[in-house]
């Protein structure tokens, strides 16, 4: 008998950049919350925005299922915490002990909620080949043109020898800043190989990291981003 084992069903996950999960007790926070989590955060641990490698997850809950809809920022609506909702930061896995150090037990506000954060664990990359991000910062005029957008996108990750072989973007979405907002569409790349799946979850895609913007994360399939359902 002969068999030959894929060399990528081998390949290791390192801890070189890591997703830190932490506890929070939290009762309610506004859906548009990226920019006020991202400055507390910062103001706490300044290197996530000093080192590139650094991203914060913005917080979600579960997506459109059972008759649950996320809640409509533009209507000033909140999103109601569970007690098994997380904060979820990418980093570096040897910032591990000072981002604890100066995160654990500490409070911080959002839009005057307080938000209390737990112990962490660490969450390694995923080796899945479908992977997703809720948002991708735009450039001019991608918002109105989708396939200006998936050019640009496909010819960045060639230009880094990544192969897409599959792509499928979501409508265009708004993060709140001061004095304006930043635009945003989310994406799905599905059959890549497990080596650029990691990579791409390692590096990231374009700016705002401390926004939520440019963080894949593991996905089942196409169809939750067609229905932009959160995970």
């Amino acid at each position: 008998m002969f068999w030959q084992e894929d060399d990528q069903e081998n390949l290791k996950v390192s801890d070189a950049i890591i997703d830190l999960v932490f506890d929070i007790k939290c009762k309610e926070l506004p859906v548009d919350h990226a920019h006020e989590l991202s400055e507390a955060l910062i103001k706490k641990v300044p290197i996530l925005e000093t080192d590139e490698r650094c991203a914060i997850h913005s917080i979600h809950m579960a997506g459109s299922q059972n008759g649950w809809e996320r809640p409509d920022p533009k209507l000033g609506q909140k999103l109601i915490l569970s007690k098994r909702t997380k904060l979820t930061i990418r980093i570096p896995g040897d910032f591990r002990e000072e981002i604890d150090k100066n995160l654990i037990e500490a409070s911080i506000s959002i839009d005057g909620n307080q938000l209390t954060i737990g112990k962490s664990k660490i969450k390694k990359l995923s080796k899945q080949t479908t992977i997703f991000a809720r948002h991708i910062a735009l450039e001019e005029n991608e918002d109105k043109d989708e396939n200006k957008f998936l050019v640009r996108i496909v010819k960045d990750l060639k230009s880094r020898d990544v192969r897409v072989k599959k792509a499928l973007c979501g409508i265009t979405q708004e993060i709140s800043i001061p004095g304006g907002s930043v635009l945003t569409r989310s994406i799905m790349l599905a059959e890549l190989s497990i080596e650029d799946s990691i990579r791409l979850q390692q590096e990231g895609l374009g700016s705002h990291k401390t926004l939520g913007c440019g963080i894949f994360i593991p996905h089942k399939g196409i169809d939750a981003v067609k229905k932009q359902e959160d995970e």
